[in-house]
């Protein structure tokens, strides 16, 4: 039997399609869907009592200035259910029955659905160490951290105590940055010998520990982290393996996240450092996508590839809509990432790992500058400090994998945007 959606035709199309996670990644497939005239039922399920809502200001503007719950959202609760899409928010799925195709909910109903997507995202890791639950202890995923580290920093402004951010990734720079501008005191402990030294070439994270140096962030590395003391309940203060003691009002951590796959786990879907799933987002059950922080790709040479970004999780919302309908719409365009710290914006393209020569252009005193990564004479990557041109034409010349040489990127005069013109 086919159904016709538009123009065109599939089979097997759902009646019933239900959403596990209502952030970015989950109601982009919401959307999509509806943008793909699906007529059926969509409920877009959320355990935080918020519409879906923009991430990234968290660790930035959130943290600095006042803004509204509101001003975050992607989209409203009224403008979602203009939509006919059903937002379900605080409620949490507790496990999903394959066999009945339905979930089941905290407060005890069973949901039926024919198509189910995950979007669940991802937790935080907590330290495994003595006084990780002390009050004044924050990590940052959501409005509510967000909240709780406002407060918190606004209480140390007003008793003149120091921060600690343990991490020196981007939440946890970010952090520091916003911490900075508020003239707090503020020591960022990094377990590595650089900052951000996962992601970004050494060039890179050393004009970040400058910079960041340059506006009063004291900097430590290759820290181990053996306690956080306490005094009735609240943190006090972050003791090493050295002996150092650094003195906290209050302690933000920035050491990564988890895929949130515990539900499609227990569930029997194949998970490996989170859901596994090929280009077009599909799980291991033809009636379950996944989409989102909570994903591994299987990518074609069979290792796992995870991405936490805004465009991973609408561009493999897409995908996840387009196979629910029965369609092939994989996920195909280059990732790209942005930080900002202070007044500087980081922007990335590519997967720099596995590179084997960085070449830099521009300016890295100012600094202004980018890092093109090589693997043997291909450009894999390509990291940008206040350089937002170079951003934009790396992401072409990745997209369409356009060669390019170190010795065009050495040469300032030569315009790489011309290999992006017509021949």
């Amino acid at each position: 039997m086919t159904w016709a959606v538009g123009n065109r035709y599939t089979r097997n199309m759902p009646d019933t399609i239900i959403i596990v996670g209502a952030g970015q990644a989950g109601l982009q497939v919401a959307e999509s869907l509806r943008q793909e005239h699906f007529t059926g039922t969509i409920a877009l399920i959320g355990a935080e009592p918020y519409a879906p809502y923009n991430r990234p200001p968290l660790s930035k503007k959130w943290l600095s200035e006042p803004m509204s719950v509101e001003s975050l959202s992607i989209r409203g609760a009224e403008a979602i259910a203009r939509r006919q899409i059903d937002l379900m928010p605080s409620n949490t799925v507790l496990a999903i029955d394959r066999s009945a195709r339905s979930v089941r909910l905290q407060d005890g109903r069973q949901l039926p659905y024919d198509g189910l997507a995950l979007t669940t995202g991802a937790c935080l890791k907590v330290l495994p160490i003595p006084g990780a639950e002390l009050r004044g202890v924050y990590g940052l995923r959501g409005i509510d951290d967000a909240q709780s580290i406002a407060a918190a920093l606004e209480a140390c402004a007003d008793t003149h105590a120091p921060v600690v951010v343990i991490g020196g990734g981007f939440i946890g720079l970010e952090v520091a940055a916003t911490a900075r501008k508020r003239g707090l005191e503020v020591t960022v402990l990094e377990g590595l010998s650089r900052l951000m030294s996962r992601v970004v070439a050494p060039v890179v994270g050393e004009t970040m520990a400058r910079v960041h140096t340059a506006h009063g962030v004291r900097l430590v590395f290759d820290v181990k982290i053996v306690e956080l003391e306490g005094h009735a309940g609240v943190v006090r203060a972050v003791r090493t393996s050295d002996g150092q003691r650094y003195p906290a009002g209050c302690v933000v951590v920035g050491v990564g996240v988890n895929p949130d796959d515990a539900l499609a786990r227990a569930a029997g879907l194949a998970c490996e450092r989170g859901v596994i799933v090929d280009a077009c987002a599909r799980t291991s059950d033809p009636h379950i996508v996944a989409a989102g922080d909570c994903c591994a790709l299987r990518t074609a040479d069979g290792s796992l590839r995870r991405l936490e970004s805004v465009q991973n999780a609408v561009e493999q919302g897409k995908a996840a809509a387009a196979a629910l309908l029965g369609r092939e719409r994989p996920f195909t365009a280059t990732p790209w990432f942005w930080s900002d710290q202070y007044d500087l914006k980081l922007q990335m393209v590519g997967l720099s790992h596995g590179y084997t020569q960085v070449v830099t252009r521009g300016d890295l005193n100012k600094p202004a500058f980018s890092a093109y990564y090589f693997r043997d004479t291909a450009l894999i990557a390509v990291d940008s400090l206040s350089r937002i041109a170079d951003h934009m034409n790396a992401r072409k010349l990745l997209d369409r994998a356009i060669a390019v040489t170190p010795q065009q990127v050495a040469d300032e005069h030569f315009e790489l945007s011309s290999l992006l013109s017509p021949s």
